[in-house]
């Protein structure tokens, strides 16, 4: 790659700000929660104009119930003859309900914009198709696939087996969350999933006929404290029951219970200790005549580094000191779809996305300058690790 098609890039970049904010506001003003499939696909339909534009091809995969899956491809993009492709993820659902667009509408101040979903994370999906754009017009010999997905903040149920998929097929993955608000990356994630259970006891009076009742809700006790038991704060595992409920007077002993369980990790090894664990605690019951139904969703694995992950952190980080940005790899303890492209053997770096924060609350937002910035860091590194 040579110094004038580099330059090019970083000038054209520079010179787009302007119109990656404007689309920016258009795609915060459309409500997309994950479970608006309708909302997900019109903001996936301009993002697919915008490709048009650009002479970009997009190709579509159906999904019943939730956002399609938007695939753009530039350059000789393979899915054979090994690692060869650079992935670019991003997903258009966010975690607002219909009319938060409205009551809330994409803002500008001081710096910053503001709007429902703005880092979380549609300023990185902006990012992504204009380097795209960029990568087209200045460095067409580049394979580099755009993944656009739409239930990323529901667990990427429907998503996962294409990430796996193009993860396979890629040399690096750049997975677009925001920037963390120090400026850093993120190198790092832990994976998690939850668990939904639901205990079946025998309803009795609680004066008359004690004893032939069997109380879920003690059933609930027991296991709320087996579940914390398996906490190893240390280790990076933890375990949170946050929602309970049961019971149905205070003088009848509980027929029902139910809970939910937040489970965090950092290796995919804890991971399936852990699901042992709980299979097991779900499987037994200490109080007799009771019985538990238990269900795992929202699975996330872990983004864990490798020697190959560090040397594209190195790449990145480098070619961000060259432009001038002092950053650096940090560990967050939320999850994202880079653990899938991660667990599927690729190089995969995530929080390359503008620099946001607050992200999943009405002061969300992102500094305006780290869009153009950031998408000079990425566009420039593919290049570099394409010579």
């Amino acid at each position: 790659m040579t110094t004038d098609k580099t330059g090019a890039i970083s000038t054209w970049l520079d010179e787009q700000a302007p119109a990656m904010l404007a689309l920016l506001g258009e795609l915060v003003d459309i409500d997309s929660g994950s479970y608006d499939k309708a909302g997900v696909d019109r903001v996936g339909a301009r993002l697919v104009r915008f490709y048009a534009e650009h002479l970009i091809d997009v190709t579509t995969v159906a999904v019943p119930d939730f956002g399609d899956i938007l695939r753009a491809t530039t350059g000789p993009v393979r899915h054979s003859a090994g690692r060869r492709n650079y992935l670019m993820m991003g997903h258009r659902d966010t975690v607002f309900g219909k009319g938060e667009a409205a009551r809330r509408p994409f803002s500008t101040r001081d710096g910053r914009a503001y709007g429902p979903g703005v880092a979380d994370m549609k300023a990185g999906l902006v990012m992504n198709a204009f380097v795209m754009a960029a990568l087209k017009r200045f460095a067409p010999e580049i394979p580099v696939v755009a993944l656009m997905t739409g239930d990323e903040e529901i667990g990427s149920a429907t998503a996962r087996p294409y990430i796996e998929a193009d993860a396979k097929c890629a040399v690096a993955v750049f997975n677009s969350e925001p920037g963390r608000v120090s400026g850093n990356i993120v190198t790092g994630r832990k994976g998690g999933f939850s668990y939904r259970f639901d205990i079946t006891g025998k309803a009795a009076h609680s004066g008359v006929n004690f004893t032939e009742g069997a109380s879920a809700i003690a059933e609930l006790a027991h296991k709320i404290n087996a579940l914390h038991a398996l906490t190893r704060v240390e280790d990076g595992m933890t375990l949170n029951v946050g929602i309970v409920g049961g019971g149905v007077s205070v003088n009848t002993i509980a027929p029902t219970a139910s809970g939910e369980v937040d489970v965090r990790f950092v290796t995919n090894a804890q991971r399936d200790w852990l699901i042992e664990a709980i299979d097991a605690i779900m499987a037994n019951s200490s109080v007799l005549g009771t019985c538990t139904k238990a269900v795992r969703d929202s699975d996330f694995f872990p983004l864990v580094p490798t020697p190959l992950s560090d040397g594209l952190t190195m790449r990145y980080l480098q070619v961000a000191r060259n432009i001038g940005l002092d950053i650096a790899g940090e560990f967050t303890g939320g999850c994202a779809d880079s653990g899938f492209a991660a667990s599927a053997g690729a190089p995969t770096i995530c929080g390359v996305g503008p620099v946001g924060g607050k992200a999943h609350t009405e002061e969300e937002y992102i500094e305006i300058a780290t869009l153009a910035q950031r998408a000079r860091v990425a566009a420039l590194t593919i290049c570099a690790m394409a010579q």
